[in-house]
């Protein structure tokens, strides 16, 4: 089947292709016409004149949404998947927090069915981004404290009756295919030979909920380490003095910072600077969403089993701790060209082009011939009209 979205601007790579349309065959863009209209005999035709079309979103830190967590029992996984479209999002790493070997075995396990059998109207569910086990206790944030544990070969020992965290690392193990990214803090003992594992088994490793200081923050990255969890939130703070965590993020070029673009969790002015000081290219947009995104505010859902209700900008437990964010991936690029002041060019590159290339996806992230149609129709609020995966309608209309 050919599909034409006509007369839209079209936001490719390095500029906006005012009132163009694009030529889809099956899974794939098949041409990008900078006109309005074109001819292709026998095509569905879409007018999305007075609208953008760009790539669809990637959420590489996503919880969950409307009331589902990844840690639910049952096909939570899927359900997440089904409802992330109409937020413009068509791939996502499903992101846990800290939990028990049996917990994280069963998510693993959720994660490979929904990955083996995706409905045509579910966003892509990607291998996982796990905030692990192995982080600093003092950065936990809202991370259960009862679940950290210290990366194995520290000579941490087993506690009669719990586990240890070389079952977490046999756990991840067992689903290797299923383990993308791993938030880990290098500080602990053990912490940079485990950087080195799981680098050497295939995974991306995050510096993320750590108090290391800039020398051993570049030692994680030297370790191999090449991704940043939530930039700013949950590490050591940026000074004159000591760069801290922060510091090491932004000097190093290799990698990649998740940035909470909800204008909450990170003031706007110094996303500002974190965007220009590593570029659009090294910067990732994600939403840190819970179960607490697209709920009204005063809702009541869960993050790992844990109590959460939406406040005002984010997600809090109940004794008030910041507990990940209410943000969507659509308001997330509105953020980036409204209070963080970038281009729809930049948004797009942070939203989609810039998280496809960390993960190595390729042909995603991108309007060209050739590419795999992912795709997103905006309005001029930056609101989702209508998301496309593999040229298929996921999402169409309101809310």
């Amino acid at each position: 089947m050919t599909l034409v979205l006509a007369g839209g601007d079209l936001v490719l790579p390095d500029r906006v292709l005012p009132s163009s349309s694009l030529v889809i065959a099956g899974a794939r863009i098949e041409d990008v016409v900078d006109r309005a209209s074109c001819d292709a005999a026998g095509a569905t035709v879409i007018d999305v004149h007075d609208h953008f079309v760009v790539p669809g979103f990637i959420d590489v830190h996503v919880h969950g949404v409307e009331g589902f967590d990844t840690l639910d029992a049952g096909a939570a996984v899927a359900a997440i998947a089904a409802r992330l479209p109409r937020y413009g999002v068509t791939a996502f790493a499903p992101t846990t927090v800290a939990c028990a070997p049996d917990e994280l075995r069963r998510f693993l396990a959720a994660v490979r069915a929904a990955r083996g059998a995706r409905p045509a109207s579910s966003a892509r569910v990607l291998p996982s981004h796990l905030e692990s086990n192995f982080i600093n206790p003092a950065y936990r944030g809202a991370q259960p404290l009862t679940c950290l544990r210290r990366p194995p070969g520290s000579n941490a020992g087993r506690v009669e009756g719990e586990y240890s965290g070389i079952e977490i690392v046999e756990a991840i193990d067992q689903f290797r295919a299923e383990v993308g990214i791993v938030t880990l803090a290098p500080e602990l003992p053990g912490g940079l030979d485990l950087v080195r594992r799981l680098v050497a088994a295939g995974h991306l490793v995050s510096l993320g909920h750590s108090g290391a200081d800039f020398d051993t923050a570049n030692a994680g990255i030297d370790a191999g380490a090449t991704h940043a969890t939530h930039l700013f939130n949950r590490m050591t703070p940026l000074t004159h003095r000591a760069p801290g965590l922060a510091g090491a993020v932004l000097a190093r070029p290799e990698v990649a910072a998740e940035l909470i673009c909800d204008g909450y969790h990170v003031h706007p002015a110094m996303s500002r600077l974190a965007i220009q000081a590593k570029g659009v290219d090294r910067v990732i947009a994600i939403t840190d969403g819970t179960a607490a995104s697209g709920l009204a505010q005063g809702a009541e859902a869960r993050l790992g089993g844990r109590v959460i209700r939406t406040g005002a900008g984010a997600a809090f437990l109940e004794d008030g701790t910041l507990a990940g964010s209410t943000l969507t991936m659509d308001r997330a690029f509105a953020t980036i060209v409204g209070p963080f002041g970038r281009t729809v060019v930049d948004a797009v590159r942070m939203c989609a082009t810039t998280p496809a290339r960390q993960l190595g996806l390729s042909g995603r992230g991108t309007i060209a011939a050739g590419a795999t149609a992912d795709l997103v129709i905006l309005d001029r609020t930056y609101r989702v009209v209508r998301t496309f995966i593999d040229g298929v309608q996921a999402y169409a209309g309101g809310r």
